[in-house]
């Protein structure tokens, strides 16, 4: 049986440079069991298991809490927003259900049948749970919300925040919560029925601070179909850099769901990508170039891959961010599991994700011995519909990329950033990637290694995990 591997504290563990910084990597992790059908009617088994469009909050006791669309392999799901905990970060226990069923209002508008997209946020001395109800392929759409003094609740429905009818341009689906630099509340929300809208929010009641508003429009593509989605938003305030980032999906959650991001100084936008593209141009052909893309299906070439990760969080804690997201295993996408990953921020202060799932790993200083040699590269083309495959990539000690006098090279900050420089017959560079070094457990081969992510300039997300047998 394929196994879903969880992660563990830190060990350490020794460079192969002898006069290099002494890497620390994530131990073996504990491991739950993939494709288990004896779990399917029993709910406490299923840690990650069953999870989908996680939105997740820590709490002031240092527990996290990720909350999630009404899923069950195998069964109908039973509506009321799971919920599920952790200490870490990496091993997870089955809470419950925040509520009994569907909200009666929520039901009577939509006649959905469980509950989507759900999204948590605290204000004062509540927790504000935002869900969506409605029925695929519709946009006669309900956005609500309910409240408690804790997460593992009682909660109490304050009923309708926003809906939509057949006709609207806007969908009331995937809300999002987010504080403006200002302490202001905002909700974002949305789909490809009329892409993603955003309105000011009273903190007093968690509800539209303008009575009937449906707020502006951020970010839409066009042509508006299952297959061309734009839906799961997500918005992140960064401090460091002074800047909104718009996470959304692209695609279809079936199969090629991938994570596109643009940012903006301004939490109403324009959002714009690396190529300053703005997320909410319908007017720029080919659609698929718009947005960076940091994260979609993908295979190493050992193990299995994933298909359709998608409709993300993000958690900022103390300064270590982390994207939180679902994803559907290649031997049978009916399954989905909880991905928890580490987010790191390039220089110029672009979102990347790691390649492999949170096991405690943090950002270290690397010696440049411990670079080269031979590696897996996944580049994430942003045409690339299903699953991105990994190609060989040897980055040699000399400095270049394949061969000793090939035309290719790396180069290193020192620290743990590595550029790639692509360059054309006559010389000329072709392209750059800005790679950010990360050990960690590669799940693949159940062993730690070293592992980067990046982008291209033109915004394509790079991932890489080193091959080479390490010496401890």
């Amino acid at each position: 049986m394929a196994m879903l591997l969880m992660g563990a504290p830190l060990i350490g563990c020794s460079s192969s440079s002898p006069d290099g910084p002494k890497i620390v990597y994530p131990e073996k992790p504990v491991q739950y069991p993939m494709y288990d059908r004896t779990t399917l009617y029993r709910e406490a088994d299923w840690h990650t298991n069953n999870a989908h469009d996680p939105s997740i909050i820590k709490t002031e006791d240092g527990t996290y809490y990720v909350v999630g669309t009404d899923v069950r392999v195998g069964a109908p799901p039973k509506p009321g927003i799971m919920v599920r905990k952790s200490k870490d970060l990496i091993e997870w226990d089955w809470v419950g259900y925040a509520l009994d069923g569907i909200p009666r209002e929520a039901g009577e508008w939509t006649g959905a049948t469980n509950l989507w997209a759900p999204d948590v946020h605290k204000f004062g001395d509540k927790y504000y749970l935002y869900y969506a109800a409605s029925t695929f392929g519709s946009n006669r759409s309900y956005i609500g919300v309910a409240t408690s003094s804790s997460m593992e609740g009682p909660w109490e429905d304050q009923g309708e925040v926003v809906k939509s009818d057949t006709g609207d341009e806007m969908n009331a689906i995937d809300p999002n919560i987010v504080i403006d630099a200002d302490g202001k509340p905002w909700m974002s929300y949305g789909s490809f029925f009329g892409g993603i809208y955003l309105m000011e929010l009273d903190p007093a009641t968690g509800k539209p601070l303008k009575p009937g508003d449906k707020g502006v429009r951020i970010a839409r593509r066009d042509p508006a179909t299952e297959e061309g989605a734009l839906e799961g938003p997500y918005i992140v305030y960064n401090e460091k850099f002074k800047k909104y980032y718009l996470f959304v999906s692209y695609d279809s959650l079936f199969a090629d769901y991938n994570v596109r991001v643009g940012r903006s100084d301004r939490i109403a936008g324009p959002y714009v990508d690396m190529n300053g593209r703005s997320l909410d141009d319908a007017d720029y052909l080919p659609q698929y170039e718009i947005g960076n893309k940091i994260m979609g299906g993908y295979r190493f070439s050992e193990g299995e891959g994933w298909i359709g990760p998608g409709h993300n969080s993000v958690l900022n804690d103390g300064g270590d961010y982390y994207i939180v997201h679902h994803a559907r295993p290649e031997g049978d996408k009916n399954w989905m599991y909880l991905h928890v990953r580490r987010m790191l921020w390039t220089k110029e202060g672009w979102p990347v994700v790691s390649p492999e799932r949170y096991a405690g790993e943090k950002e270290q200083k690397i010696a440049k011995a411990d670079v080269a040699g031979d590696w897996d590269r996944i580049v994430f083309d942003k045409e690339t519909d299903g699953q991105s495959e990994a190609v060989p990539l040897k980055l040699l000690a000399n400095g270049r990329i394949g061969a000793k006098d090939g035309r290719d090279e790396w180069a290193f900050d020192g620290d743990h950033t590595v550029t790639l420089t692509w360059r054309e017959e006559d010389g000329s560079v072709a392209s750059t990637e800005e790679l950010l070094l990360l050990p960690a457990w590669d799940w693949e081969r159940d062993k730690p290694t070293l592992v980067f992510t990046g982008l291209r300039n033109d915004g394509t997300g790079v991932w890489g995990k080193k091959l080479d047998d390490r010496d401890d």
